[in-house]
């Protein structure tokens, strides 16, 4: 089985990241300076997929794996890595970590089954103090992090039993919060403490209720881009400028578009 056109990708990262016959604007790239791309790349994925778009979706896995092709190009400059080490390294994790798949008795397991016994495998190969809640988990899309963080309290029973009780916790921080906002004079550093508070505790809110807080707020998102966005056409058809319109006018066509 060969991949020439793989071959022919990693040629191409290979001369942009050339001393002295690439691109300037990646050979000043760094792993750092790459980051943000990644994510960008990853959520245009994201947004393909939900919209069952297969050409967008493969050329979005086209600029993911051009960020995988730099970082590993620049990994290689380092002699730290390449692209053949991290195949390696991913084939080599995955045998090991399915051994219902690959290892000689090959046992019939159910789904839930493999990811506890992929954790067990995992757990067993780190040799440091791992906290069970730690803070990888920080550098996750931040409501992502908060629902992941319930669901992993859960496991030794620190949550709360049912949705209703979530709901006197998201009071009591909505209180909170009102009461900073309601002082005298207003300290940022406490508002923005007692905000966290309350979205952390609606993120638990919607694991309790079944709803991912991620997926649900991107809906939640996409439906006021949506309606936002006919709000626009109705000012277009006008003949107004929509940023000379009044919030009063703007929220007469938001009650319109809704009705719709």
């Amino acid at each position: 089985m060969s991949y020439p056109e793989l071959e022919r990708a990693i040629g191409v990262i290979k001369k942009l990241r050339h001393p002295t016959e690439g691109c300037p604007w990646d050979l000043e790239q760094t792993h750092q300076t790459l980051l943000k791309y990644l994510i960008e790349e990853s959520y245009e994925f994201i947004e393909a997929t939900h919209h069952n778009d297969p050409h967008h979706m493969e050329e979005e896995l086209g600029d993911i794996l051009l960020q995988i092709l730099l970082h590993a190009e620049i990994g290689s400059e380092k002699k730290q890595f390449d692209i053949e080490s991290l195949a390696k390294r991913l084939a080599d994790k995955m045998i090991e970590r399915h051994p219902h798949v690959f290892g000689e008795n090959k046992d019939s397991l159910t789904s839930d089954e493999v990811l506890v016994n992929w954790e067990k495998i995992k757990s067993a190969k780190k040799k440091s103090k791992k906290y069970f809640i730690g803070h990888k988990l920080t550098y996750a899309p931040a409501l992502t992090t908060a629902f992941k963080i319930g669901e992993k309290s859960r496991e030794v029973n620190f949550d709360w039993e049912d949705a209703n009780q979530v709901l006197y916790k998201v009071e009591e921080e909505w209180q909170e919060l009102k009461e900073e906002l309601y002082r005298g004079e207003i300290v940022k550093e406490r508002v923005r403490e007692e905000m966290g508070d309350l979205l952390f505790s609606m993120a638990q809110m919607a694991r309790h209720l079944g709803c991912d807080p991620e997926e649900t707020l991107r809906e939640a998102n996409n439906k006021f881009i949506k309606r936002f966005n006919k709000i626009e056409d109705i000012v277009d058809e006008q003949g107004k400028d929509l940023k000379k319109m009044s919030q009063a006018e703007l929220e007469d066509l938001w009650i319109q578009v809704k009705k719709l």
